[in-house]
């Protein structure tokens, strides 16, 4: 499919762009905090506003990998090649703009605080994380940079295929606020059928990133994202079988978890949403709340062995998710 085509595509799901590869989305847990309808579990957990939260790609739909579980379309996956490189000034202004006019019926809408809805214009929270994979893009560290000059947060969240970026944002001094490693798949073999990566070393890249996370503790926050799939029920769902949430990737993910030595764990129980849903990620291939806590413990036990200091410090029902953790203090960022 052509860029224009799937730029179109993404303007149908309310993607604002800026040029032809920079794009904002404005997240439902933004509307919901406007209309006074609850937050998200960042705001509960970090004290950032959700309200305030700016959700934005540079390189929208720019990936090395297909995940079987993402519910973005991947089927428009543009690849590597990035086309657009912005001035980081330029395109958060224009960003901004953008996320604005998407917020603009809020105005007019009877439910929103009109003073949170005019602060919530200024991001205190700039999250790349929309679609597409955000060290890929060459000009993230002063991005980054540009970020922290507005007094901003900024969360990265990453699939772990480009250390050498990686490297190069704590060189620059270009550390996002924190920084979160998608773990989806706690072994090789599984690596490879989960990810459908470009790259024949995926596996390697994302082994080397779990061990840059080790080195940058004290430089900003991390944290590892597990996202929690069971087996399906459907017989003839081709994808059925898959799941990573077995007994035996338990300790798996724990020696992942150890070696990265993050701030956090985010144990996620993954929702049939979006384009997953036809690619065969149903519904029963989502976790309960109950399974997801379930299993965080028993990586928290594994964990504890060489740690007594591990404990879950916070849980959000809604979005099926427990926090592990060693200092429940150094969760809050901001107080909201």
């Amino acid at each position: 499919m052509k860029d224009s085509n799937i730029k179109k595509d993404l303007e149908k799901k309310h993607y604002a762009f800026v040029g032809e590869n920079a794009a904002v989305q404005v997240c439902n847990w933004t509307k919901s905090s406007l209309r006074g309808e609850g937050a998200c579990w960042k705001e509960k957990f970090y004290g950032i506003s959700s309200a305030g939260c700016c959700q934005f790609s540079p390189n929208v739909m720019n990936c090395e990998n297909k995940c079987l579980h993402c519910w973005r379309p991947i089927e428009l996956n543009k690849g590597i090649d990035i086309k657009e490189i912005f001035d980081s000034k330029e395109l958060l202004n224009k960003i901004n703009v953008q996320r604005k006019k998407l917020m603009r019926g809020f105005g007019g809408n009877k439910k929103v605080d009109k003073k949170k809805l005019e602060k919530s214009y200024t991001p205190s929270l700039y999250t790349l994380s929309l679609s597409g994979e955000p060290t890929l893009y060459p000009n993230l560290p002063e991005l980054i940079k540009e970020i922290r000059s507005r007094k901003a947060v900024s969360f990265i969240v990453t699939n772990g295929q480009n250390p050498e970026m990686i490297k190069r944002l704590g060189k620059e001094n270009a550390l996002p606020t924190q920084l979160t490693l998608s773990t989806n798949a706690p072994n090789k073999e599984l690596f490879v059928k989960w990810h459908n990566s470009c790259h024949r070393d995926s596996w390697e890249r994302f082994q080397k990133t779990v061990s840059l996370l080790g080195k940058l503790k004290g430089k900003c926050r991390r944290v590892i994202r597990l996202t929690l799939v069971q087996r399906g029920k459907d017989e003839k769902n081709k994808l059925n079988e898959i799941m990573n949430m077995s007994e035996k990737n338990v300790s798996e993910y724990a020696q992942i978890i150890e070696k990265a030595n993050p701030n956090f764990v985010h144990v996620k129980g993954f929702m049939s949403i979006g384009n997953s849903r036809p690619r065969g990620m149903t519904y029963d291939k989502q976790p309960t709340f109950d399974e997801v806590k379930e299993y965080a413990g028993k990586i928290l036990a594994d964990l504890k062995k060489e740690d007594k200091s591990w404990g879950m410090l916070a849980e959000e029902v809604r979005s099926v998710v427990v926090v592990l953790g060693r200092d429940k203090e150094e969760m809050k960022i901001r107080k909201v």
